[in-house]
This record gives structure tokens, sequence and C-alpha cells, in this order.
């Protein structure tokens, strides 16, 4: 079996990239594929380097204390468009929220006020919920007590906190960390791993979370790249393209997986990803 060869060019210079032949396994029983068939691993081993010699890196960390941190991800999440989740944070990060531990009351009155998003208006969807979350986290967060911990550990402390569950935690330990030993599994990460194969399509985030991270943490393993470079960058690509993923999805064998995870019709956006979400995450 031949390996594959794909190019980089960064202006003047082009570098090639040799990758394992498309029929090896990265993993036991998963195979490279073809490095131009999206979303293959080939593929995604090819856009971390790509991105690494482009100097086009995804960027996470929205927080300059790990308070902060903690804050901007609990603000946002699902059902929270990432412009209003941020424009959120900045918001209370305004008020001064997350240098101390402002009450229930004084955070939801906070989050009922109009945000500026993009020059407009626009009110935050959860203000009680997540005033409350917020409320007992600040409360209860001891930054002394975290300072030199792993990610695994890291996450493993902020479990249990108001509001914060597996997801949430691993989402503050990466980014805080730039972590390797966990992994943010949303529906775009979930996605992937299934359509390519590296994730299980009989487990579920909400009763498997730490079986299905160490599937994908074996899978950036084998790539032989960073998990958190890979998790941010899975999530980017396929949350910009719907089109693209939504086909695949559709390719699929009729299973559980495809009637639960498979898009529903929406209005297109002609495969760009928010310009809010990009501006934040690709410098």
């Amino acid at each position: 079996m031949s390996p594959q060869v794909a190019s980089v060019y960064t202006g003047s210079i082009g570098v090639s990239l040799e990758l394992p032949p498309a029929d090896a396994e990265v993993v036991p029983g998963v195979r490279w594929g073809a490095v131009e068939a999206f979303p293959t691993p080939a593929y995604w081993a090819y856009q971390v380097f790509a991105r690494r010699l482009e100097n086009r890196v995804v960027r996470y960390k929205l927080g300059s204390t790990l308070r902060e941190e903690l804050g901007a991800c609990l603000l946002g999440g699902h059902g929270i468009p990432a412009k209003v989740g941020v424009g959120a944070f900045r918001h209370l990060r305004s008020k001064g929220a997350f240098e101390g531990a402002p009450s229930e009351a004084c955070l939801l009155a906070w989050l009922s006020e109009p945000l500026d998003v993009e020059g407009r208006a626009v009110r935050y969807r959860f203000a009680g919920q997540k005033a409350k979350y917020l409320a007992g986290t600040l409360a209860a967060l001891n930054e002394g007590e975290l300072r030199g911990l792993s990610g695994v550990q890291l996450r493993n402390r902020l479990v249990g906190l108001p509001g914060v569950g597996y997801k949430t935690a691993s989402w503050v330990a990466r980014n805080w960390l730039d972590a390797d030993d966990v992994a943010i599994l949303d529906i775009h990460i979930l996605r992937a791993g299934v359509i390519a194969g590296f994730l299980d399509s009989d487990l579920t985030v909400e009763r498997h979370y730490l079986e299905l991270e160490q599937q994908f943490l074996r899978f950036s393993t084998g790539l032989g790249v960073r998990a958190s470079e890979l998790d941010a960058l899975i999530w980017l690509e396929m949350m910009s393209a719907p089109r693209s993923v939504s086909s695949v999805l559709s390719a699929l064998p009729d299973s559980r997986f495809k009637s639960r995870h498979a898009p529903l019709k929406r209005r297109a956006n002609n495969g760009h990803a928010d310009a809010m979400q990009l501006a934040l995450l690709v410098q």
C-alpha cells in the first residue's frame, strides 16, 4: 500500500505531507480513508497540520481568569448561539461579575438587560437559569485550590458545581489549561466520530461520556495530533458545513443514531460559520 501525499501552500512555499495509506488503520477497526474525503481520519489529520503550517490554529480561551472561563462556558452551550453567549459573558465581565460572588438576583438583573450583539439589542434566553447556576458556582469556586491540576483533575473538581456537567467542565479544562486529556463531546464531535467510525454509535454523551472520551483520545493519539487541537478543529468544521454534514449523515444506513442526529432541514447558511464565532476562534 502506498502512502498518501498532500500539499500545503503558504505563500510561495509548498510543504508535502505524507499520510498512511487509505486502507491502513489509525486505530483498530478504523481506516485512515482518503485525505480528500470529508470527514475521514486522514482529512482531519491533514487539516490539523495544514492549520499549523498556515498559522491558523483554532484558539478557544475567552477568559483571563478561571472564574471568567467558567462563566463564559456556563453562559454558552446548548441552545445559545455563540455570539449571544459571548455577548452575555462580556456584558457580565463589564459589570465586574467575575471579580467576586454576586447574588443570583444581581446576576439575573444584569442578564435581563439587553445585550449588544453585532450592533443589535438581543435578549439572553436563559437569564433565570444561568443566574442561578452562576451565583452558586462563583460562590463555591476557590481558584487557589485548583492550581497545578491536570485537565482531568480540574474537570473532575468542577463537575457537580451548579449547572456544570462533564461537557461544560471539560470545556473549561480544555480552554483554561490547553488540556489534551479531556474532550468536549457535543453533537458535532459525536457526528464526526460516528461517521468516521472512531466513536461508538450506540453510546450517548448523557450516559457514556467518559467511555466516548477515551475513544476520542485514542483516536487523537492514533492520528498523532493533540486532542485539544483536534476537538476544536472538528467542532469548527462540522459546525461550518451543515450541508456537507447533512449529506454524509443521510448516506448512513438507517439506525437509531441516524434518526436522532441527522440535522433537521433549515434555512441554508451557504456553508459559512457564524462570523462572530469564527472571529473568536480563528486567529
